[in-house]
């Protein structure tokens, strides 16, 4: 499985130019990873740009935030969970084996957890205060990353707060990819900006 470098989630509030040119711009700038995330869409408007994001995403990984029913719908290659949906058990019944289920976790008892119930990834957030999600909660910082690292076998996608200057260090501290929206999708050039993040990788 291949999750490192840039982690892109769609964010129909943020955008200046549509989910769907952000998400081929980013894939076309070396996004690995596109997480589709809409909370607030009707079912029917979900279903349809899950649908042709699908079709984007030819070479990269197409995962839907929290909805197994859209992401199974829609042939999506996982799903993202948050601590207050499906425990990975449960969602691991209904989506399977061959998928990727990932977890979003501010702790380190979440993250070994998480491993431990059988998540293919984790989602560690907020790394730094962030206005782009409400409800992210306090900043976990860049020594609970480390740490979460150190203690668990999983790719480790950092997200909350990250710009091109504090990537870097956020990359040493273990993140295996990097998710950045209000950096990328606040610019005049979300291919360039992605770019930018991708070569701190290389």
């Amino acid at each position: 499985m291949r999750i490192r470098g840039y982690y892109f989630i769609t964010d129909a509030a943020l955008s200046r130019q549509g989910i769907m040119k952000d998400a081929a711009d980013a894939l076309a700038a070396g996004a690995a990873v596109v997480q589709y995330r809409n909370k607030t869409a009707p079912t029917r408007q979900a279903y349809t740009e899950a649908a042709q994001l699908r079709v984007l995403c030819r070479n990269a990984l197409l995962i839907i935030n929290d909805r197994i029913d859209l992401a199974l719908a829609v042939d999506a290659d996982g799903v993202h969970l948050g601590q207050d949906d499906l425990p990975v058990p449960a969602a691991r019944k209904i989506f399977g084996r061959k998928r990727v289920i990932g977890v979003t976790v501010h702790t380190l008892a979440q993250a070994t957890a998480a491993q431990a119930a059988g998540a293919d990834y984790i989602g560690v957030s907020p790394v730094f205060p962030t206005m782009t999600k409400r409800d992210a909660g306090a900043a976990v910082g860049l020594e609970l990353l480390a740490l979460i690292k150190k203690n668990v076998a999983l790719p480790l996608v950092a997200i909350g707060g990250i710009t091109l200057a504090n990537a870097p260090a956020v990359i040493a501290a273990g993140a295996d990819a990097v998710c950045a929206l209000s950096a990328v999708l606040r610019t005049d050039n979300v291919h360039s900006a992605v770019a930018d993040f991708q070569a701190l990788f290389r």
